[in-house]
């Protein structure tokens, strides 16, 4: 048996939690809803509305709470999301920002639910470490881009 995750994350929705685990567990491997408890009769939601939805995301575990419209996400709390290539950068882009999510910059958009996400190549932390000027250079091209060009990046790295 696995040993449970010992730190996870809750989700406050004010009453999508149920739909959002299952768009988000379509956008990731290894990904699953593994629990639904929902709201009896006389609750603050209708009954047989989610009230938490436990799910695993790419093999993390992560809670949905559908608490009312007391909190909503912001930019202080973000996933970063590590992609192996441009092909998954530009699916999870998409993916995620499909239903009325918006594009920031450097990497970081929001949902349709409000959270946000860094959509980030593996290399990155490998392009922003040694050779300073390589690495300033990898930073100012970042710094332009909307979407990550793991390209664009990797050119910047190595300079004129």
């Amino acid at each position: 048996m696995a040993t449970p995750q010992k730190i996870s994350l809750c989700l406050w929705f004010d009453h999508q939690a149920e739909e959002a685990a299952h768009f988000y567990i379509s956008l990731f491997k290894n990904s699953a809803i593994t629990q639904i408890s929902r709201y009896g009769p006389g609750a603050a939601l209708p009954e047989g509305t989610a009230m938490m939805v436990a799910f695993t995301l790419g093999g993390t575990e992560f809670s949905a709470l559908n608490g009312g419209p007391v909190f909503t996400p912001n930019e202080a709390v973000s996933f970063i999301v590590g992609c192996a290539d441009q092909d998954e950068i530009d699916r999870l882009w998409a993916g995620l920002l499909a239903g009325g999510g918006t594009e920031s910059r450097c990497g970081w958009l929001k949902d349709r639910f409000g959270f946000s996400w860094q959509i980030v190549p593996n290399i990155l932390a490998g392009l922003m470490t040694g050779d300073s000027l390589a690495a300033q250079r990898t930073m100012a091209a970042l710094m332009g881009m909307v979407k990550l060009d793991i390209a664009a990046l990797e050119a910047a790295h190595r300079g004129p």
